[in-house]
């Protein structure tokens, strides 16, 4: 029996175990390479789209679909076992995919083809597919001397193994320290919500008292509410460790990832490791992005710069200290204290309105009315035992890989066509990664003889707030962005109507795969839509009015801070990539900090990147590297993609359906610029983004 091989629409989870891994992936491996040797040795006369571009993708995906299980469970459910099963794979995975687009026998056949009559006559999907397929080719290296293509195979395998260790660090530093408070004075300006929480943490321990931990939702009330100092700089001393401590210090990490995709770009015959990766996203090369975020942050740096001399002044008057610079500690809890008096709005006073069942039922409904799309929950089971009855639902519970995972499945409410399923974990756990994330398991495309498209498969994972004392999830208005934002990336994949799966979501540029996310936060600050679904979990009381508007008012309060932030993020990537590995760099932060300190706020204490910690760039061989950058350049897409939600109703079904015909279903079957011209009629407008953020 070979589990993680077993082509079921459902996942076994419960037979996926550890020591399944190695002799599945191996056999998976070996029927992925029988397929590529078929293609190699095609007569001319077979050489056709079915037999060498359809084939060679699909003995990809097979192995990829089979792989990103392996990759999810080492995400939700790591485990000493696993984590050495999986590193014991990686290299070979990895090998695998690299080896096949440098294969000179593969190539040569997709060559052929493409010359041929037939290829000339593809229609507008397979020619794409096919385009995309030659550009894959040539992109990783296909027309290199032997030499070049086996170091660039090598690479790979050194890239997969090095940012998978760097991803593991993070974890086991994160997950190593933790508080324990006993004295609950200690514990002044804490909200009762986060109070329960560590509480709970405490038990699930076996300690006394309250225990924190560096998880978002532990640390980040500690940083925004708790009034003892000393403690927050306790915590924020912690969380600067991760990955920067002992035996998991990522600090030596980095410099090799850095210096292996230099090396792959020169090799290449780039500049660097930028050009390399943005040559067929949106923004097209390094330098391109490196202007997008100079030009945001010259459009934003006032703001920034006003705001920070703003709260400086605020902490001196309410201290009656002098107008000093303030401590790194102290950024959040008197950015929470000006808010709160600038416009008297506390985001604690948004979770009795926000519990996490309601927030996804909500928003279910939302996409069920504008999208026109219909969800429901299905009974679940764990290891044998069935966890989650749903009324009405006779049939076989769905396994889940944790009693906490929910199971949904999603219909096109005209036909009641099934168009996919998808799994929910949304709170934290120690063997779970941080963060949140959507990803997919399975793609349904039309059968050979034009038979209707399958299902698909999907997930999305966050580390919410969680339920404490009998209590439901009670979410924060910025938890509940997230849970809208992974939302968007799922509806991305699961509203998918192309021919096939070269051409799904998980392949679109990335400065454009966070538009659907992006777009989806924007109907949590609109009162129709909150409305929806925003009622307390006692009295079922819709928000009120002075809340709501307190809520509006405090949205664009430090839009410059914020925004700059992301900036910096995107700065210091595209620094690192472009500029320190290329002239060579000493200790990290030392040639990190003048480069970005435009960037950044002045505190009396210079704080640390975040880059030992940085896994948007480091804990994958590709990821965001050189690319952080997308989630502002998405986000002058979303602006001005609602502006037409908000000409023509931010509930209209006709809107909303042209957004699912011309985004959410097209995939990467067209290139990005010409979908969002599809929906809006036009390029793109900066100028949208900065009136949402009230910076123009």
């Amino acid at each position: 029996m070979n589990p993680f091989l077993d082509d079921s629409f459902l996942i076994p989870w419960s037979e996926l175990e550890p020591e399944r891994v190695v002799p599945d992936l191996t056999l998976a491996l070996q029927r992925a390479e029988a397929e590529l040797e078929e293609i190699r040795n095609l007569p001319p006369e077979q050489v056709d789209f079915k037999n060498v571009p359809l084939r060679f993708c699909k003995a990809q995906e097979d192995l990829s679909e089979i792989w990103n299980v392996v990759s999810h469970l080492d995400q939700v459910r790591n485990s000493e076992a696993l984590r050495e099963a999986y590193n014991e794979m990686l290299p070979k995975v990895t090998a695998f995919g690299a080896k096949a687009l440098l294969d000179q026998g593969l190539w040569n056949q997709v060559k052929a083809f493409a010359a041929t009559e037939e290829a000339q006559a593809l229609d507008a999907q397979e020619k794409r597919l096919l385009d995309e397929l030659v550009a894959d080719f040539v992109e990783a290296g296909a027309d290199l001397p032997e030499d070049k293509r086996l170091r660039l195979e090598r690479l790979s395998s050194e890239l997969a193994q090095t940012t998978q260790k760097f991803s593991e660090n993070v974890l086991d530093s994160t997950n190593d320290w933790h508080k324990n408070v006993l004295d609950e004075s200690l514990l002044a300006g804490l909200p009762e919500s986060a109070r329960m929480a560590a509480k709970e943490t405490a038990k699930q321990k076996e300690l006394e008292g309250w225990a924190f931990t560096l998880h978002a939702p532990s640390i980040m009330p500690i940083m925004k509410y708790l009034d003892d100092g000393a403690m927050r700089k306790e915590f924020w001393e912690a969380s600067c460790k991760v990955g920067w401590e002992g035996e998991r210090d990522n600090t030596e990490l980095i410099r090799k990832i850095l210096e292996l995709r230099q090396e792959k770009a020169t090799i290449l015959g780039k500049r660097d490791y930028a050009d390399v990766v943005l040559e067929r996203r949106m923004a097209g090369s390094g330098a391109r992005a490196d202007e997008f975020v100079s030009g945001l942050k010259d459009k934003t740096i006032d703001a920034f710069a006003r705001e920070n001399e703003q709260l400086i002044a605020f902490k001196a008057q309410k201290t009656g200290q002098p107008a000093d610079p303030l401590e790194p500690w102290e950024q959040s809890y008197w950015t929470e204290k000006q808010m709160k008096e600038k416009y008297d709005f506390d985001d604690e006073a948004m979770r009795p309105y926000l519990p996490i069942d309601s927030v996804l039922s909500g928003m279910f409904s939302l996409v069920t009315e504008i999208f026109r799309l219909r969800i429901e929950e299905r009974s679940t089971s764990h290891d044998g035992k069935a966890i989650h009855r749903i009324e009405g639902d006779s049939r076989d519970p769905v396994e889940v890989w944790h009693p906490e995972v929910k199971f949904y499945e999603i219909f096109d409410s005209a036909d009641n066509r099934h168009l996919g399923s998808f799994y929910a974990d949304w709170h934290p756990r120690p063997d779970k990664r941080s963060g949140a994330w959507m990803n997919y398991f399975k793609m349904g495309v039309p059968g050979e003889d034009d038979s209707p498209r399958g299902p698909h498969l999907g997930l999305m994972c966050g580390n919410m707030t969680a339920p404490v004392e009998g209590k439901p999830a009670l979410l924060t208005h910025y938890e509940a962005n997230t849970v809208f934002h992974e939302f968007g990336h799922l509806l991305h994949h699961l509203c998918a109507e192309v021919k096939f799966k070269k051409l799904s979501m998980g392949n679109v540029p990335w400065d454009y795969v966070e538009l659907p996310s992006q777009i989806m936060e924007n109907w949590l600050w609109e009162r129709e839509s909150l409305d929806l679904f925003a009622r307390h979990h006692e009295t079922d009381e819709p928000i009120p009015e002075e809340l709501f508007d307190k809520l509006i008012r405090a949205r664009n309060y430090h839009a410059g801070f914020m925004q700059m932030r992301q900036l910096c993020l995107g700065k210091m990537d595209l620094l690192l990539h472009r500029k320190l590995i290329i002239e060579g760099y000493g200790d990290l932060e030392e040639a990190l900090e003048p480069l970005i300190e435009d960037y950044r706020a002045k505190f009396k204490t210079t704080p640390p990147t975040i880059a030992r910690q940085f896994g948007h760039l480091f804990s994958d061989p590709v990821g965001y590297a050189c690319a952080y950058y997308s989630y502002k350049w998405s986000e002058v897409l979303d602006a001005d993609a609602f502006t037409r939600f908000q000409k023509e109703g931010i509930m209209n079904p006709e809107t909303g359906l042209a957004f699912r015909e011309c985004i959410l279903s097209k995939g990467n079957s067209k290139p990005a610029e010409e979908l969002f011209r599809d929906f809006m009629g036009r390029d793109p407008d900066p100028q949208a983004l900065l009136e949402r953020s009230g910076l123009a």
